[in-house]
């Protein structure tokens, strides 16, 4: 096998902004194969995300500007941001002295503080940046160990916000709904009527259920497969979500698995992973903080397990962590600082990666490998269209590929370095049989990809 260094494209391509292009395609949806999400013409969305939970709530217009321009220009294509913040967000005003709510009633939404959140929205979409919009934080309907609340909504109220909401924001197409606010449903108590009133509310605002595109975000829940726990027979439901608990080398991919093959099809997607700069598993005394590797590995395992797209965050972003507005554990850094970290500029990579194939028809592939089942830390773990494959191994560990899945004769490998985003050539064999292929590096931080093209195909390297 080469193993020259050999650079194909640009050796600066992680310093490439992405084009900052206004949102301008119509409203996402659904895919036909009920995988992934669209744009209304067809074309392919990869959903790559930020949590940027205050958003609306703590930064002002200056600030958000800001934050959504060099979010567009670092790759990601959607921010979440929640109306109804978890900040003490009914109570605390924003930058501008406004709260979201008269009285604390959901039927009394203040329209100062919701032009403020129309401005973002709207900038989102000046930066092509669709909004997650959370409605509220799920203290605002269960309180539970944590959370300001107070706990507001009844089934009644929550779909005259939601229908309010809906008539609010029918026309803005860059808008994907998510109910929820990390939390599950209590068992035998009114929540999941809650979530189900806002949802349908939100359908009624909007003109009709094929005009919201609707998901759920809950606390970690396992292999019971995210939000389709409590909601797999919803038809509004349209996105599964999961969120897994901020700790190192849990098996999500196995809980994404999960919800892959649940019925009905739906996308499926990991929208809390752990955070960058973040106390591993809410303990940073015993076990630090989270670092670049940390995260970067969790988005190549839940892609190539199955998942549609994937958020990335920031334990400093989230919260808009400032001088002005102290955070929660300790946080390191400032939020303008923070949009800097490591693993923030690396998420551009596995986009580009997955955009430079057909992605519509990308699945999951544990059979083409050998060494399918080592733990988190040493991962590895396929995905494959009908003329091309990945295989991200976590800590560079070789592993051996069964070829013949693929089209074509003979099939052209490369090494992708999801650290830099750069790609080396690793030969060409015949499509048959088994080969065993060693990373240019292994170890702790040493994760790679290695691309498997039909030869034929001649597709051009992710740049």
């Amino acid at each position: 096998m080469r193993t020259c260094v050999v650079l194909l494209g640009l050796m600066s391509l992680q310093f490439i902004a992405f084009a900052q292009r206004p949102f301008t395609s119509g409203p996402l949806k659904v895919a036909d194969n009920k995988r992934y999400l669209v744009h209304a013409d067809g074309r392919p969305f990869f959903y790559l995300g930020d949590t940027a939970w205050e958003l609306f709530h703590r930064l002002n217009r200056e600030e958000a500007d800001r934050y959504l321009k060099r979010r567009a220009q670092q790759g990601f294509t959607v921010i979440q941001a929640v109306a109804l913040a978890e900040f003490d967000g009914l109570r605390e005003p924003n930058p501008y002295g406004e709260v979201p709510l008269l009285n604390n009633d959901p039927t009394q939404p203040n329209e100062a503080y919701f032009k403020h959140v129309d401005y973002i929205i709207d900038k989102a979409a000046e930066n092509g940046l669709v909004i997650g919009f959370l409605p509220t934080w799920g203290d605002k309907v269960f309180k539970d160990r944590w959370g300001a609340g107070p706990e507001i909504f009844t089934p009644q109220n929550a779909r005259v916000y939601g229908q309010w909401l809906g008539e609010r924001y029918k026309n803005r197409p860059n808008i994907i709904w998510i109910a929820g606010g990390d939390r599950n449903p209590r068992p035998d108590s009114p929540d999941t009527m809650v979530w189900r009133e806002l949802a349908t509310g939100i359908e009624m605002g909007v003109g009709g259920p094929d005009k919201a595109l609707i998901s759920f975000h809950p606390q970690p829940n396992g292999m019971n497969g995210g939000s389709v726990q409590w909601f797999a027979a919803d038809k509004w439901l349209d996105v599964n979500m999961h969120q897994n608990g901020h700790c190192r080398d849990t098996p999500v991919y196995d809980f994404i698995t999960a919800s892959y093959n649940q019925l009905p099809t739906r996308p499926t997607m990991d929208a809390e992973p752990i955070y960058e700069d973040h106390p591993v598993c809410f303990n940073a005394k015993d076990l630090g903080t989270s670092n670049a590797y940390d995260v970067r590995k969790y988005a190549y395992l839940d892609l190539f397990a199955g998942a549609h797209g994937h958020t990335y965050g920031c334990h400093d972003i989230w919260q808009m962590y400032s001088p002005q507005r102290l955070g929660v554990n300790s946080p390191h850094i400032f939020w303008p600082e923070a949009m800097e970290l490591p693993a923030a500029n690396q998420m551009k990579f596995v986009r580009r990666l997955l955009e430079s194939r057909p992605l519509l028809d990308r699945v999951p592939d544990q059979s083409m490998i050998v060494e399918n089942a080592y733990p988190p830390a040493e991962r590895i773990q396929a995905t494959r269209g009908k003329d091309y494959a990945f295989v991200y191994t976590a800590a560079g560990k070789p592993f051996t590929v069964k070829l013949g899945t693929l089209s074509g004769s003979r099939v052209a490998a490369y090494w992708f370095n999801p650290r830099q985003g750069e790609v080396r050539p690793a030969g060409s064999f015949g499509n048959q049989g088994q080969y065993r292929f060693t990373p240019p590096t292994a170890g702790y931080g040493q994760d790679w990809v290695l691309i498997l093209d039909d030869a034929a195909k001649r597709y051009a390297m992710p740049e």
